[in-house]
């Protein structure tokens, strides 16, 4: 027992130790401290998906249309509930910063709670893709291989949960890294599962875009297995207990994350609702275009998943120095974030236009018909969409800012006025009446984040000076 206290003390004051100078090298040296195995959690955990698509593609260019559509549906819902268990983390990270370790354990079981009621609807959703899909006036065949790809995914999405509630957990105790290697290990088995089910290789069956799916729903729960393993048997989080008591039900406490979780959660359907929407309105240009327009968001979504990796971390460095009543701490640790998050990102950008023409065919076959053009055409995305990935980082990292403040309820709103009534308004318009196609689409979101980015950054700011008062 003397050894656990030992080590929970460590680790707290490793998280918590402030900065009397509030030097911003040193705020930027514990901001990139924290967000490093964040970012590359994040970037292993993308790998799989881009591995289903990268082995889809090379099918023909319909199926990767077909697994474009699937994905944007798998990802709304899935983002809804990792919206909502996003109130884990700031809600354990305060109770760490306080000492208070039992309220940390049952935030924890409480995570695991709305875990479970999620997975149900999520999963349902993901089960109705093809009439979904039909509804919204896709072609039948489109929608029935979306359909395929769905039933593979969707029997992940409990596993994927409730590891998203570990993940929580160790961020808030400073302790990411283990999530790091769990990743990193996950992605190279996914990669050769999918290869497998897929082709039906080594006298499995052929199982087409359906295994593709069920391979990462596999690696999903191997991860969520490993994380158990962790959190009971590993020092410093066997310490937490988080996984007894499980049946225990706290309503009062289920309430708090339901009220910092739903903005969140709303903010992050909207988002990946726009997304999704423009996905939609590629798909009604051709298949090409759908295609195209899949290929340039995954290349572009590491940049949004390095954004989301700062942005936690900026989120658990402004909430530390809210704890301690640090006002200039609280402005310091949220513009810092922004800073190193729109340097990070200007600089990948850079890296993605000048490999424009090279990053389409990892994606497409070589005996799809039309891929010289679809690979044109992904390459005018990327250039259209440079403006849009540096400012889109800034507006993750600004909206993990004002989480640590508490502050969940505004960015939504704002959000719906950038991307939905700017961003999508204005690329329906370029797509179709000016004729732009989807370069429009690309322009017009480009727009929307960019004033979605400058709201936020704003309201941080406004906030954080009135904390300092």
């Amino acid at each position: 027992m003397a050894r656990i206290c030992k080590v929970l003390s460590a680790s707290r004051h490793a998280q918590l130790s402030p900065r009397d100078d509030h030097h911003i090298l040193a705020e930027l040296s514990e901001i990139a401290r924290l967000a490093l195995p964040i970012v590359l959690t994040q970037i292993g955990q993308v790998a799989m998906m881009v591995t289903d698509l990268a082995f889809i593609g090379r099918t023909g260019t319909d199926a990767l249309a077909a697994a474009a559509l699937a994905s944007r549906i798998y990802l709304l819902g899935f983002a809804f509930g990792l919206g909502l268990l996003a109130a884990i983390q700031p809600m354990a990270a305060q109770a760490f910063g306080a000492n208070n370790l039992s309220l940390v354990r049952r935030s924890v079981r409480m995570g695991f709670w709305e875990a479970a009621l999620l997975s149900l609807p999520i999963t349902l959703l993901a089960l109705q893709g093809q009439s979904i899909l039909l509804a919204i006036g896709q072609t039948p065949d489109t929608a029935r291989l979306a359909q395929e790809y769905l039933l593979g995914l969707a029997w992940g999405v409990p596993p994927a949960l409730c590891f998203a509630v570990l993940r929580s957990f160790m961020g808030a105790v400073s302790r990411p890294e283990p999530v790091l290697w769990t990743t990193l290990a996950a992605a190279p088995i996914n990669a050769l599962l999918v290869y497998l089910l897929m082709y039906g290789k080594l006298g499995l069956p052929r199982l087409g875009l359906f295994g593709a799916g069920l391979a990462t729903s596999l690696v999903n729960s191997g991860m969520l297995l490993a994380g158990v393993y962790l959190v009971t048997r590993r020092l410093p989080f066997r310490a937490y207990y988080v996984l007894a008591n499980l049946w225990r039900f706290e309503w009062p406490l289920m309430q708090q994350l339901i009220v910092i979780g739903i903005p969140i959660s709303i903010g992050a359907m909207m988002a990946y609702g726009a997304s999704s929407l423009a996905a939609l309105l590629a798909g009604r240009i051709s298949a090409s275009a759908l295609a195209a327009h899949q290929v340039a968001v995954q290349a572009a979504v590491v940049l949004f998943m390095l954004s989301y990796g700062i942005g936690t971390a900026t989120c658990v460095r402004v909430a530390n120095a809210v704890g301690r009543n640090d006002g200039p701490g609280i402005k310091q640790a949220g513009l810092v974030g922004m800073l190193l998050g729109m340097v990070v990102a200007a600089i990948l950008t850079f890296a993605i236009v000048a490999a424009r023409f090279q990053i389409a065919p990892l994606f497409l076959g070589r005996s799809s018909g039309d891929a010289d053009a679809t690979t044109g055409l992904v390459a005018k995305l990327l250039l259209a969409g440079a403006t849009c990935y540096i400012t889109e980082a800034v507006a993750t990292i600004a909206t993990g800012a004002l989480c640590g403040l508490k502050d969940t309820t505004v960015p939504p709103l704002l959000g719906c006025v950038a991307y939905w009534l700017v961003g999508i308004s204005l690329g329906y318009v370029l797509s179709t009446s000016i004729g732009l196609g989807a370069v429009g689409i690309w322009i017009g979101l480009s727009i929307g984040a960019s004033l979605y980015s400058a709201l936020l950054a704003l309201r941080f700011w406004l906030l954080a000076n009135r904390s300092a008062c």
